[in-house]
């Protein structure tokens, strides 16, 4: 499969900081020649390297809006955090009225999918026998860093598609019960964070496809309130209610679901350090657990234009004005086959040092007797995250060692009198 990439590098802004480096939550970024690079094979597409980089040299990517005139008929896919960007919106019958102006044919609510998914978990949950704690695959990210280094809890992923893909496949299926030709219509989704952007076009490669581009929340934004400022009594068309609006911020799918007992967390350091928990064998008795790497939920991808915080409350004081109740899977005609994965995702082999279990062993030996060399102060000077990356780096490129403090102290060793 080719490699598929949601955030580049600008070159000539990278200063080699190192902050992104050390904000990477797979370790998946180094310092070459004072420049970052990105490793993608590691990659996530979390959006950290983004958030974190102070001179913008990490540009996240996606489609441009002018794919969406290369279709006849063009549905958007809103997700739930895009009605947190807007100040002073009391109605999200605006957001949908300003993209059918924007030249959309129809809008197609992810938070309406969101409903759907929820419940379908609901009736999943009470008859399948997925591993407790069930752990929620709304967050791609999250999803690609369980199968890159904590393979042992795959089994706990929810089967089911994401809300976006859901949206996408239900939205095309209606356009064409409609008389709409299949090869006429385009689907795009309007995303928070690289990371959707990725899994999204990662079907594509793999044949899989269901939506036709995928565009920014930022890009779209602008575009939007100009064509919403002109607009005074939107129709009532949205079909989203206060349910799905709620799963754009972190703890909105959980309280969804009705449980008792869910855990939801969200932000790297977070998800990875209950992810340990969770490996551990620490969150026995929980039920589900919801997980957003992006801090507050989709609210806090870098694909948005609002801060968090503040999105995060103008959804919820919209999601108080809402009346609409949940939507059924028997309202649409759908059972959980609609939902359930065609296959399991298979787990990353990127961490492995070789395929061969003896080469890896030798490998993973010499690991160790490089580590013994290194101060352990993971300074980040070499160019890698911490010392065990630098000493995986050696042995895997068959180079050696060049840790400042290490040559530091050899010359002092050599050189006594300038000590």
């Amino acid at each position: 499969m080719p490699t598929l990439k949601t955030v580049v590098l600008d070159e000539e802004k990278c200063i080699g900081c190192i902050t992104c480096m050390r904000r990477c939550p797979t370790e998946a970024i180094r310092i070459e020649n004072g420049k970052a690079r990105i490793l993608y094979d590691k990659c996530i597409n979390c959006g950290e390297c983004v958030r974190s980089c102070k001179g913008g040299a990490k540009r996240p990517v996606y489609d441009s809006f002018d794919l969406v005139k290369s279709y006849a008929y063009k549905i958007a896919l809103p997700s739930p955090s895009l009605f947190g960007q807007f100040n002073n919106l009391d109605d999200p019958n605006y957001v949908i009225e300003g993209l059918l102006a924007l030249g959309f044919d129809e809008v197609f609510e992810v938070g309406l999918a969101a409903e759907l998914v929820t419940d379908c978990t609901k009736k999943l949950m009470q008859k399948t026998e997925i591993p407790r704690p069930v752990i929620s695959t709304a967050c791609p990210a999250v999803a690609e860093l369980i199968m890159l280094r904590y393979h042992e809890l795959a089994d706990h992923l929810l089967n089911v598609y994401a809300p976006a893909k859901i949206a996408a496949k239900l939205a095309k299926k209606q356009a064409i019960a409609r008389g709409v030709p299949a090869d006429d219509i385009g689907i795009f989704f309007i995303s928070p964070c690289p990371a959707k952007v990725y899994s999204l076009h990662k079907e594509e490669v793999a044949n899989e496809k269901y939506v036709s581009g995928v565009l920014s929340q930022s890009d779209i934004y602008f575009r939007l309130v100009e064509k919403m400022n002109k607009i005074a009594n939107p129709r009532k068309l949205g079909k989203c209610g206060y349910s799905g609006i709620g799963w754009g911020s972190s703890g909105g799918e959980s309280n969804s679901l009705g449980l008792g007992n869910y855990i939801h967390c969200s932000g790297t350091r977070n998800v990875q350090g209950l992810l340990k928990e969770m490996s551990d064998g620490k969150l026995d008795g929980v039920d589900f657990v919801e997980l957003n790497m992006c801090p507050g939920g989709c609210v806090g991808g870098v694909l948005n234009v609002e801060n968090p915080f503040i999105a995060r409350n103008k959804m919820r004081q919209l999601a108080e004005r809402m009346k609409i109740p949940p939507a059924t899977m028997e309202e649409y005609g759908l059972d959980e086959s609609f939902f359930i994965w065609d296959k399991a995702p298979e787990p990353s082999t990127s961490f492995q040092l070789d395929a061969d279990r003896f080469v890896a062993m030798q490998k993973l030996m010499q690991v160790e007797e490089y580590l013994k060399q290194l101060p352990g102060i993971d300074c980040g000077a070499c160019g890698a995250p911490t010392c065990r990356c630098h000493a995986e780096d050696t042995v895997l490129s068959g180079g050696k060692l060049h840790c400042v403090k290490l040559n530091e102290q050899k010359y002092c060793s050599e050189h006594p009198e300038g000590k």
